[in-house]
């Protein structure tokens, strides 16, 4: 029993290992383009914001550091200390003995247990990091109301959530993983649709777009792509961040398009519309059910996975709980995945790249060039400090889209 838990441990810290070696070598990257940045990136950021871009990437690497050593080094004494399951024997006291509510009411607590020790270093990342390079818009009351209406969101959803999932045990006996997961992932299906609708006003306003150049720009594209959407909204990001950022929601007929007021006031209204037309080409290109295909099929090895552990004799015991419990193997399996999957990442990131390209080349002929499009991209790069010479082996484990300079070599390329 002692040796699962020393591997689960020696996972942890080797996965930490690798993460500050690389953050390191990013570093070093940045350092070694300090004042020299290489031709194809002196071309989009002037010295000034090149600079600036640079110490703002190694401030948020070093905070980074900081930050996940400290997750690390809570994560493993909540996992060496006991305090998880005594935790879970006295929620196992709060319902009868066929009782499910308890077991939910269990993971609950446990993760926002788990969430009060990183508070801090949220709080400094806002007030702190994001402050000092001009990006925080927040105020402190409004990052004390968002962190509890977060929690409660989350209260209010996982807990029926893992109720229902915990009954299909004795309802579908030996074959509940599948059910489970159909009942996630439809779930996850289902909100989709309802996010924008009933979660986001919880935290943002959503305005429809006016009439206007930019509205008349958008639509236009909508028609000649074949994209229609049920709406185009403005969201009010700048009231936290100064960072923005576009996206859809939804599907089908439920579709909307998502602007940050940031967005709009930073590009030409030709820029947002090459923007608009990159995202379109996500859904053009067959993007978005391959990447829930994939995320179905990670989903289900995932359900099987916490039902082979939760069947087995050794694994809960190993961490201190009674075999043969659903609810402590599926927190512990969300506590310690991250430790395999992360050396998967690189994989992940090839595919996201691979897509950002089709959805560049699908914008630039939607727009009749790569002018558009390349301007939106580097205004954005500017606008948010992006470091333009990231490692390659850190970008190939963080990176979802590939370098601004990597994109404008393959929008020139006939």
């Amino acid at each position: 029993m002692t040796s699962v838990l020393w591997i689960a441990l020696g996972l942890m810290a080797l996965r930490l290992a690798a993460s500050l070696a690389l953050s390191a070598l990013n570093r070093a990257s940045v350092r070694r383009h300090e004042g020299r940045p290489p031709e194809a990136v002196a071309a989009i950021m002037d010295a000034e914001t090149y600079a600036k871009a640079g110490r703002y990437t190694l401030a948020k690497s070093r905070f980074g550091d900081v930050s996940e050593v400290f997750d690390t080094l809570v994560l493993m004494l909540v996992l060496t200390s006991g305090v998880l399951p005594a935790l879970f024997e006295e929620a196992a006291v709060w319902g009868g003995p066929e009782s499910t509510w308890n077991h939910a009411a269990f993971i609950i607590l446990a993760g926002v247990l788990l969430s009060i020790p990183s508070l801090p270093f949220d709080w400094w990342e806002q007030f702190g990091l994001e402050q000092r390079f001009g990006f925080n818009r927040s105020t402190p009351r409004l990052w004390v109301v968002d962190k509890i209406k977060g929690a409660l969101v989350s209260v209010a959803i996982g807990f029926p959530l893992l109720w229902a999932l915990l009954s299909l045990v004795r309802l579908a006996g030996t074959q509940w993983w599948i059910w489970g997961f159909a009942l996630v992932f439809g779930f996850q299906l289902l909100m989709l649709i309802l996010y924008p609708k009933l979660i986001v006003p919880l935290f943002n306003k959503l305005t429809p777009l006016p009439a206007g150049e930019l509205r008349d720009r958008l639509m236009a594209l909508g028609d000649r792509t074949g994209f229609r959407a049920s709406t185009i909204e403005v969201i009010d990001g700048s009231k936290r961040s100064g960072h923005s950022n576009a996206y859809f929601t939804g599907f089908g007929r439920f579709r909307r398009i998502v602007l940050f007021d940031t967005l709009v006031s930073q590009l030409t209204p030709e820029e947002l519309e090459a923007v608009l037309a990159h995202e379109i080409g996500h859904y053009r290109r067959g993007h978005i059910p391959r990447l829930l295909a994939l995320s179905a099929g990670m989903m289900l090895a995932g359900f099987a996975t916490v039902a082979w552990l939760a069947g087995s004799s050794w694994f809960n015991p190993a961490f201190g709980f009674p075999p043969a419990q659903l609810a402590p193997s599926f927190m512990l399996f969300g506590l310690l995945s991250g430790a395999v999957t992360f050396w998967f990442g690189p994989l992940g990131n090839l595919l996201s790249r691979r897509h950002e390209y089709e959805a560049d080349a699908f914008a630039r002929e939607a727009m009749g060039g790569p002018v558009p499009l390349i301007g939106a991209l580097r205004k954005l790069a500017q606008k948010n400090l992006t470091n333009l010479t990231p490692h390659p082996w850190f970008s190939g484990f963080h990176y979802s889209h590939p370098t601004l300079a990597e994109r404008e070599a393959a929008l020139q390329r006939a």
